[in-house]
């Protein structure tokens, strides 16, 4: 059996392990290393829970997701009960600033838009709205207000990603203003995410580019 056959056998297995997943309606096809994801799902939440679960299985290097989110009858919304409801959860999410995000519904595609400090306010953001009931997809348009400082923040990342447990040999960091570059290798798609979760969480941090390579 090739490793495409191995890997593509244990992303099926990986979706249907998956309980918020009805996998009977994904395909999975592999290619070095590379899956591509087709097919349909109920909910974009399910779509990015899909993505997610595909990511964490060994071997999966990068993810094509081709997945089409197809309502039910039952659970389809207006654009304007879509953004009542976008406006509603994101007023009791205390991670999210106050009168910053600004939603935009059309077709039940969700654009936010807006500035915040922290890239996990962004994150955050566009977690609550996904979720909801009517939603197909979500375009995160938020910008990051550009810290003071950002002179060190290469040498606070890389002493951030020392204190976890990376090799410092393994990755690099370069930084021009607040936009990050790392590369480098990680053993896992999960490190890979970790690196970048790190760069994110430096002060004067405005863009990651996450070039790391899975070995």
């Amino acid at each position: 059996m090739s490793n495409d056959s191995q890997l593509q056998k244990a992303v099926l297995a990986e979706l249907n392990w998956e309980p918020s997943i009805k996998a009977a309606h994904i395909g999975v096809a592999a290619n070095d290393g590379v899956v591509t994801l087709s097919g349909h799902v109920d909910t974009y939440m399910e779509k990015s829970v899909a993505e997610k679960a595909t990511r964490r299985v060994k071997g999966v290097k990068a993810v094509a997701e081709e997945l089409q989110v197809k309502l039910a009858f039952d659970v389809k919304k207006t654009d304007e009960e879509i953004a009542a409801a976008a406006l509603n959860r994101l007023e009791w999410d205390v991670e999210v600033p106050d009168d910053i995000v600004r939603i935009k519904v059309e077709n039940g595609w969700v654009t936010l838009t807006g500035e915040v400090e922290w890239h996990y306010q962004m994150e955050s953001a566009e977690r609550d709205v996904r979720a909801l009931h009517g939603v197909v997809g979500v375009s995160n348009q938020i910008s990051l207000k550009p810290k003071v400082n950002a002179k060190d923040i290469s040498d606070s990342i890389r002493h951030a990603l020392h204190r976890s447990w990376f090799d410092p040999t393994t990755i690099n960091v370069s930084a021009a203003g607040g936009n990050i570059h790392l590369t480098g290798t990680a053993p896992s798609w999960f490190d890979r995410q970790l690196a970048g979760s790190t760069a994110w969480a430096a002060p004067g941090a405005t863009g990651v580019q996450n070039d790391i390579t899975i070995m």
